[in-house]
């Protein structure tokens, strides 16, 4: 179902109450909660929820299983999430409204929080748990996430063969290269410093997106003398930096996470879509996230 077609049959089966219509009927049920509908529960017809318990389809009948599968259907619905919100922290910024860009950039490394949050709940798999089933997996691997890619180009890691797998998917990859054609986070980032008066060249601003940005030293230097300023509620660029450090924070987390998670449950095996899996994941660790926010440190 179309993501327009399911809003239209949720709004449909949830039907807006009023706060008089609210007390009216908890009055009428004494204080307990209403039993008795006419149709489909309205929490289920507005979280989908019988049909999110229905998306499991494991390969063994290993109980762990269960177990990786829905952890990494989380973070599957932790990734959009967050894509989510960087979204509308870019719309906020392309219109000057910093502001208005600090919540949902605060919402995505909480966001963010949660989604490593969730590697807890593999914790308990070794090796011989995890290779009870790993071989049904063929070459799945997380590497081969859509959404993660979405992701890590809208943070600015940019790497077009990484797009590669989708080719065959013809939506999915239409939606990757337009992300990868459309400007990074950082790089609204950077155009909003140069609309604030900080000298950033042109070449910058008028750069192939397409590509990972480069660390610049006068995006270091705008970093440098925006932190030097005196702090105060009239600094919103400072705000900004500090919720965009929190973002990259959370997101680093994030994959120094999965590289113990890889490393507790498989060593450095090679990996199931056919990488060298850990020695992949350490290379890919160094790829930093808006660069010049964390070098400016070392001049402030």
């Amino acid at each position: 179902m179309e993501r327009t077609d399911l809003r239209a049959a949720t709004r449909a089966a949830v039907r807006p109450v009023t706060p008089r219509q609210r007390a009216a009927r908890a009055a009428s049920n004494g204080g307990e909660p209403t039993l008795d509908f006419g149709g489909r529960v309205p929490y289920d017809a507005y979280v989908q929820a019988s049909t999110l318990h229905r998306l499991q389809a494991p390969l063994s009948d290993d109980p762990g299983e269960m177990s990786f599968l829905m952890v990494s259907q989380i973070m599957e619905l932790y990734f959009g999430l967050t894509c989510h919100e960087l979204r509308e922290a870019q719309r906020h910024l392309r219109a000057d409204r910093i502001w208005d860009a600090l919540a949902p950039l605060r919402r995505a490394a909480l966001h963010l929080e949660g989604l490593n949050a969730a590697w807890n709940g593999l914790r308990w798999m070794t090796p011989a748990d995890f290779n009870r089933f790993r071989n049904l997996l063929g070459e799945g691997s997380g590497f081969q996430s859509a959404m993660y890619r979405h992701l890590e180009f809208l943070l600015g890691l940019r790497d077009e063969a990484l797009i590669r797998p989708f080719r065959r998917q013809a939506e999915v990859y239409a939606e990757l290269r337009a992300a990868l054609a459309a400007p990074s986070l950082w790089d609204d980032v950077v155009a909003l410093l140069a609309r604030h008066g900080h000298e950033v060249p042109a070449e910058l601003l008028d750069r192939d997106v397409t590509g990972e940005h480069q660390p610049h030293p006068a995006v270091e230097a705008a970093w440098v003398r925006i932190y030097d300023e005196e702090a105060g509620p009239e600094n919103h660029l400072r705000l900004l930096g500090e919720a965009l450090t929190e973002v990259a924070e959370q997101f680093g987390d994030w994959r120094w996470n999965h590289i113990k998670a890889v490393q507790r449950t498989m060593g450095a095996k090679v990996g199931s879509g056919g990488s060298a899996g850990l020695a992949w994941l350490q290379r890919s660790m160094a790829r930093v996230v808006f660069p010049e926010l964390w070098s400016a440190r070392t001049a402030m």
